[in-house]
């Protein structure tokens, strides 16, 4: 039988373009041992798998995986989620995830926001590169793939203004578009709100608070429904 998947595109810019692929699944139609298999089989950077809140309740359950591995948390399945979970009548205040609760925001302007725990995001290496220019020439195969590299620099610094590129062959993602997990990383460490372009022109708006907590907030377009066989 085949498994329903709503495909978003997560931190689009205003006018829908660009944004991360995410695949989201009603977690009731997979069983958990098969959910990693199908994760592989869609390809995309994340699939997050949701258990629908119960009648009355704002808040829901997730899991999240690339196509190499489960994660704890990650910020572009997150907020796709929750976008998704308004479109379709159940907005919640919270979302459930292995690492933690993440508290959940919409307003009038299509943006919904994640609250989230800097310690909850993996490590990244970061790297401060000194122009645009050096951000584009930089290639995948050059950097390890034991670890999570976050290449970014200043596109405007009084503005805090910054693009991106995030690589992670080692979860399955040799280059991913929209990273919301790096973007609580590089909020904390420059500790300042910040505007983020990453990948081909993915837009991430970010709010840092001292007491650890980081506010990720983008914008979604649904790019419709497929069906799909795990094989």
């Amino acid at each position: 039988m085949g498994i329903d998947v709503a495909v978003l595109r997560v931190f689009t810019d205003s006018a829908g373009n660009f944004g991360n692929p995410l695949g989201v699944v009603d977690a009731t139609a997979v069983a958990p041992q098969d959910r990693q298999h199908l994760a592989a089989q869609l390809g995309y950077s994340e699939t997050i798998f949701i258990d629908l809140p119960a009648p009355g309740s704002s808040t829901a359950h997730a899991r999240i995986f690339t196509p190499a591995t489960e994660l704890p948390f990650a910020g572009h399945p997150t907020v796709g989620a929750s976008w998704w979970l308004r479109a379709h009548g159940t907005p919640v205040r919270t979302l459930q995830v292995p690492a933690g609760i993440v508290a959940v925001t919409y307003d009038d302007n299509d943006l919904t926001t994640i609250s989230a725990r800097a310690d909850w995001a993996p490590e990244f290496a970061l790297y401060e590169l000194a122009s645009l220019d050096e951000l584009a020439a930089a290639d995948p195969i050059d950097y390890s793939d034991d670890v999570q590299h976050y290449l970014w620099t200043w596109t405007d610094r009084e503005a805090g203004a910054i693009r991106s590129r995030m690589f992670a062959a080692h979860l399955g993602v040799p280059e991913d578009e929209a990273t919301g997990a790096a973007a609580v990383r590089i909020t904390e460490h420059l500790s300042r709100d910040l505007n983020i372009t990453q990948g081909q022109g993915s837009q991430i708006q970010t709010r840092w608070s001292p007491d650890g907590w980081v506010h990720v907030a983008g914008r979604v377009v649904d790019d419709g429904a497929i069906t799909v066989e795990i094989v």
